[in-house]
């Protein structure tokens, strides 16, 4: 298949755009439908995916994911117990029949539906506002058919204790779905997000998501994101992030699975005073690919960001990281740093890795670095020499470097989660 073939495939359910529950969302639809059809298929000729090559899911024939089945025992092995909500989507379709909805005065988490019907001029101020549709395909295509989407709403000075859990379930084959998650926290809100990518059963499948979180002033988001496709998929997401006066926003991102996986991370710190930390770990073995590209936008003075990005790269993989700092002439007295930092596991595994700086201000401090290396000699004689085995040794050293993204996730059974796939995972990606 040509790569206009893939996207006249993507583009095809042209008569969804009739079935958009209101009128302002059929029209930003419609606007992103228009732009879809206006931009080219990402190739390894575009700067920004020279390290990427798509052209395995262009030659993928893909169908528009209508919604699969799935129950609730095949679902247990994800459960997150602290969760106050699950909102789980099959296919890129709301299971309602699988999830745990919250609708109280000042808290909403659930479908669009209910959160059209509950909380109207919250999802309209922010749907579709913050993921920019004019340059990103990806992102345009998901807004065009945006039917389904898992929304979080806490009112303002609400501080909610047990994480929402966000579900998305993949479960067949050679489908193309469009997730979304929009999350808005009012003013000295807060909230804790999980949201987790599995698949049952899917072969060949397209994940195409996008997230959308509002921080208005004070407001506190944190937002764990999990990326655990089936190793024969691939994975599109962009993760846009909007943040108002002394607002904070501490993000992690797990990327374990798919063929294929490309995430974007963008954040504006908007307002003076933001406060973002921002961690990432990729593990990935065999021919996978994980590309994350990220850009903080410091637009408001006194703002801080840290940013700690960690690969581990088995097999004959590649890692690729892209992160830029971005500090605009206003924005004095920011305090950023960001690091990336890599581990090749075989003679083949690949990483690269792009730290960027683009300053406009004078009254700053920030820093950028990047390492890639190998398991260290003297660390593995040492273990070897108390007795452990040489794969137990690696293994042992290989979660020692993931660990500190991991632990820092503030949900304690995710970490025990990831914990029990990452142990379980390196001795097949080294």
């Amino acid at each position: 298949m040509s790569e206009q073939a893939f996207l006249d495939t993507l583009l095809l359910p042209r008569h969804a755009l009739q079935a958009a529950p209101s009128d302002w969302l059929k029209r930003r639809r419609a606007e992103a439908l228009e732009r879809a059809s206006a931009l080219s298929v990402p190739t390894v000729r575009d700067e920004d995916w020279r390290f990427t090559d798509l052209s395995p899911l262009y030659r993928a024939r893909l169908q528009p994911a209508t919604g699969g089945q799935t129950d609730a025992a095949a679902l247990q092995l994800f459960a997150v117990p602290e969760a106050g909500s699950r909102l789980v989507f099959v296919d890129g379709r709301f299971a309602p029949e699988l999830s745990r909805s919250v609708i109280e005065p000042d808290v909403l988490a659930g479908s669009l539906s209910q959160a059209l019907e509950r909380r109207a001029d919250a999802v309209e101020s922010a749907l579709a506002t913050v993921a920019r549709v004019d340059a990103d395909l990806f992102t345009a295509v998901n807004t065009a058919f945006l039917q389904d989407a898992a929304v979080v709403v806490i009112g303002a000075a609400r501080e909610v204790q047990q994480p929402v859990h966000v579900l998305h379930v993949a479960t067949s084959r050679e489908t193309a779905a469009h997730p979304r998650l929009l999350v808005v926290a009012r003013q000295g809100a807060a909230c804790t997000i999980v949201e987790d990518f599995v698949a049952i059963g899917g072969i060949g499948y397209l994940t195409n998501a996008v997230a959308e979180i509002v921080a208005d002033a004070g407001a506190e988001v944190r937002h764990v994101r999990i990326q655990r496709e089936a190793d024969t998929a691939f994975h599109i997401a962009n993760t846009s992030v909007r943040l108002a006066r002394e607002a904070r926003l501490r993000d992690c991102s797990v990327s374990l699975g798919a063929h294929i996986s490309r995430h974007t991370l963008s954040v504006v710190q908007e307002g003076e005073a933001v406060d973002c930390e921002i961690d990432g770990l990729a593990l990935i073995g065999g021919r996978q690919l994980a590309d994350t590209h990220s850009t903080i936008d410091h637009a408001s003075g006194r703002g801080r960001s840290r940013q700690l990005h960690k690969t581990v790269v088995g097999g004959a993989a590649h890692a690729v990281f892209n992160g830029k700092i971005f500090v605009r002439p206003r924005a004095q007295q920011t305090d950023s740093a960001q690091h990336s930092r890599n581990l090749l596991l075989s003679p083949r595994a690949q990483v690269d890795a792009k730290p960027q700086l683009e300053i406009f201000a004078d009254d700053v401090k920030c820093a950028h670095g990047a390492t890639v290396g190998r398991l260290d000699a003297d660390e593995m004689f040492y273990l070897k020499s108390r007795g452990l085995s040489e794969a137990a040794a690696r293994n042992l050293l290989t979660y020692a470097f993931a660990a500190d993204v991991v632990e820092r996730i503030p949900v304690p059974s995710v970490v025990r989660a990831i914990e029990r796939t990452i142990l379980g995972r390196i001795q097949d990606r080294q």
